[in-house]
């Protein structure tokens, strides 16, 4: 569980979110969602503490302020947009989730690389383990450093755009994975672009615009109260197909 209560943060004195409060439950997936520079990214790095607020963060009911950084990486994994590109296997790679359990001497055991295996097999990567990461394509190097985030193995995981570099299959296949973690129990939160993704596949949404909270609901309220044509300006429509909705910006 995630929560935020009256968030303020910014950089280099200016401040990007006014005031944010909102709540991530287990077991759900909330999609974060606005126009570019309305503080999405913003949030997710206030987090986990790469940018200064002020306000009050809890993890799983723990103020974020109080727990050291080890700890906090057992609650809360964090993918960002930009990562860099290491002179490391992908299985090596993934294994740098399992760092906040290690003890010194910090030496990775048997369970750690069962577990990067593990979190390599659910995205379809296994065979990657002795591979390069700098010989991967975009594509293939997203899902490594997706499945360093899972190895993490914590209850809450923070995604900034997991779809980027991912063809439709792998972004659908990806989209279906974040239903599978939150029916586990974790809670997920994702920035995403894709509107109609973003409708089908989280459990609720949260609209931000100027960085601030503009709405948070299920798909069906928010289409319903118009909330993503107030932060973009476009027309969201939808069709039955099946059990579900499909959604289309006009």
């Amino acid at each position: 569980m995630i929560e935020t209560r009256n968030l303020r943060a910014g950089y280099g004195g200016r401040e990007i979110l006014h005031g944010l409060t909102l709540t991530a439950e287990p077991g759900e997936v909330l999609a974060l969602v606005g126009p570019n520079g309305c503080g999405k990214s913003t949030l997710l790095k206030a987090l986990v503490g790469i940018v200064p607020s002020e306000g009050e963060i809890r993890v799983d009911g723990k103020p974020v302020a109080q727990l050291p950084g080890n700890l906090l990486a057992r609650h809360l994994s964090y993918l960002p947009q930009g990562k860099s590109v290491p002179d490391i296997t992908a299985g090596r790679l993934v294994l740098h989730g399992r760092f906040p359990y290690l003890n010194y001497p910090r030496r990775y055991g048997p369970g750690d690389v069962s577990i990067a295996r593990q979190a390599m097999e659910k995205l379809d990567i296994a065979g990657l383990w002795d591979t390069p990461v700098a010989a991967l394509s975009g594509g293939m190097r997203q899902k490594v450093y997706i499945a360093m985030a899972l190895a993490q193995g914590t209850e809450n995981l923070l995604l900034d755009e997991p779809t980027t570099y991912l063809d439709i299959g792998h972004q659908l296949r990806l989209l279906g994975l974040t239903r599978e973690l939150a029916r586990e129990g974790r809670t997920l939160v994702m920035v995403l672009h894709d509107l109609p993704q973003a409708l089908e596949y989280a459990d609720r949404l949260a609209v931000m615009n100027s960085g601030q909270l503009l709405d948070t609901g299920t798909p069906e309220e928010i289409f319903a109260r118009g909330s993503l044509r107030k932060a973009f300006g476009v027309t969201l429509n939808r069709f039955r197909a099946g059990d579900r909705w499909r959604y289309y910006c006009d």
